[in-house]
């Protein structure tokens, strides 16, 4: 059995982070990167035109922090959210800028992380929204869109 690049499978938010998981700060559009600093900034969409497979759904980063990882600098990450607006957390501040909040519609995509002989195996968390969202953000079926 062979993994196809860029296959993403479905997990459940606690077991990928029994302690939970923390935002730090706002969630923000992905912007695509364009060598014309003078143009009109772009939201990327999840979509890949080379193979034409993707949910076709904005693209939303946020930086969290899992307080079960033992290495500190796989501690923090980018979190990307896949819906149409952004996903808003109702939990209240533990500290300022900083939520627990609890994802739905996870998946990860496995990826080789690091530089050079210090390279190791990471995932890449997706996720549809946050649990408690009444934005209307949320998408629960992101999980059966990729799959």
């Amino acid at each position: 059995m062979a993994f196809k690049r860029g296959n993403r499978f479905p997990v459940s938010h606690a077991e990928a982070f029994p302690m939970g998981l923390i935002l730090q700060g706002q969630i923000e559009p992905l912007i695509k990167w364009n060598p014309d600093r003078n143009a009109v900034p772009e939201q990327r969409r999840d979509y890949d035109p080379k193979t034409n497979e993707g949910t076709q759904l904005l693209m939303w980063r946020a930086t969290v922090t899992d307080p079960d990882e033992a290495k500190s600098k796989r501690a923090s990450f980018d979190l990307i959210f896949l819906a149409e607006h952004a996903p808003v957390p109702s939990t209240p501040e533990v500290l300022p800028g900083m939520r627990q909040i609890v994802l739905e519609g996870l998946m990860a995509e496995p990826k080789v992380m690091g530089q050079g002989e210090f390279k190791y195996l990471g995932y890449q968390f997706y996720a549809g929204g946050i649990e408690g969202d009444n934005s209307g953000a949320r998408n629960r079926s992101v999980a059966d869109k990729a799959a």
